[in-house]
C-alpha cells in the first residue's frame, strides 16, 4: 500500500524503491494517476519505467482523489499494451507491472460498503494510535493473464468487516476461471489466516506487514492453490520509508 507523497514532494523515491525489489512482477495499491498531491504523476507507469517492464496497467477505483471529491470509475484500465488509449483523468487505483509478457488483462469490481467504519492508524507526530471515520470506496481487482502460464491477479478490499469477506468470497469465485496457476495478492484488510481460510487457497508467505515502521499484524497476502509451499521462497523484506505497509515479495521456483 503506498502513501502518495504531498504535494512538492519528490516523486520519485517511490519508483526507486519499488525497482529495488528486484521483482519480475509487482502488485501495487493506493496508486495515484495524474494527482496534484503526488504531482500528478502516473505512478504506476513510473514504476515500470524504472523497473524496465514493458507491461503495465492502472485499473482506476475512483475518479478524483479520496483527500476530496471523486466518483466512482468505469470499467476502465490504462494500459501501455491493452489497445485502450491512455487513461488521462484524475484518478485512484490499483496497478500491475510485470516484465513477463501480458497476453490479457482484466477487471473484477466489487463494489464497496455502503456505510464507513472506524480504523485506528498510527500518528507519527504523537506515536500512539488514533482513531478516525472514514468512509468505503469501490473495490475492485485486476488480473493479468502471464505469457509463462500464470495468472497474477491484485486487489485491495474493503476495511469494513463483513464486507471484505463477501468481496473474498466474490474474488475467490472469479480467480478460479484462470485455473489452477493463478497468485492472489494484495491488500485484503484481513489479519492472521482469515484470508487463506476465506478462500481456501494457500498462504505463501507469513509475515506481519503493518504498519511498516513497527509490523504487528498481516493486512497483505500472495495465495495460491497450483504450487507447493516447497516451491516457494520467502524473501525478508525491510522497513519501507514509501509505505505504511511492508512489500511481501517471494520467488517461485
Amino acid at each position: 500500500m503506498t502513501i502518495p507523497p504531498k504535494s512538492g514532494d519528490d516523486c520519485s523515491g517511490l519508483a526507486a524503491a519499488a525497482a529495488a525489489l528486484g521483482s519480475d512482477v509487482i502488485a501495487i495499491q493506493e496508486v495515484d494517476h495524474g494527482l496534484g498531491r503526488s504531482n500528478n504523476a502516473f505512478q504506476t507507469r513510473d514504476i515500470a519505467n524504472a523497473m524496465g517492464a514493458k507491461h503495465y496497467a492502472f485499473a482506476p477505483a475512483i475518479i478524483g482523489s479520496p483527500d476530496g471529491s471523486w466518483h466512482k470509475a468505469d470499467s476502465i484500465v490504462e494500459s501501455n499494451n491493452s489497445g485502450e488509449a491512455d487513461f488521462q483523468s484524475e484518478s485512484y487505483g490499483i496497478g500491475i507491472v510485470s516484465k513477463i509478457p501480458v497476453i490479457k488483462w482484466h477487471r473484477l469490481d466489487l463494489g464497496k460498503s455502503p456505510f464507513g467504519a472506524p480504523i485506528i492508524i498510527p500518528n507519527t507526530d504523537t506515536g500512539k494510535p488514533k482513531a478516525i471515520y472514514i468512509k468505503d470506496e469501490p473495490r475492485l481487482a485486476i488480473a493479468a493473464e502471464l505469457e509463462n502460464g500464470w495468472t497474477v491477479i491484485n486487489t485491495h478490499l474493503s476495511f469494513v468487516p463483513g464486507m471484505n469477506l463477501f468481496q473474498l468470497r466474490k474474488l475467490k469465485k472469479w480467480a478460479d476461471i484462470f485455473g489452477d496457476k493463478v497468485l492472489l495478492m494484495g491488500d485484503f484488510n484481513l489479519p492472521g489466516s482469515i484470508p487463506a481460510i476465506g478462500s481456501k487457497w494457500q498462504s505463501l508467505i507469513l509475515q506481519n506487514t503493518y504498519p511498516s515502521w513497527l509490523p504487528k499484524v498481516q493486512f497483505d497476502y500472495i495465495l495460491s492453490k497450483g504450487i507447493a509451499l516447497k516451491d516457494v521462497i520467502q524473501v525478508p523484506t525491510t522497513k519501507s520509508t514509501i509505505s505504511d505497509h511492508l512489500p511481501l515479495t517471494i520467488e517461485i521456483d
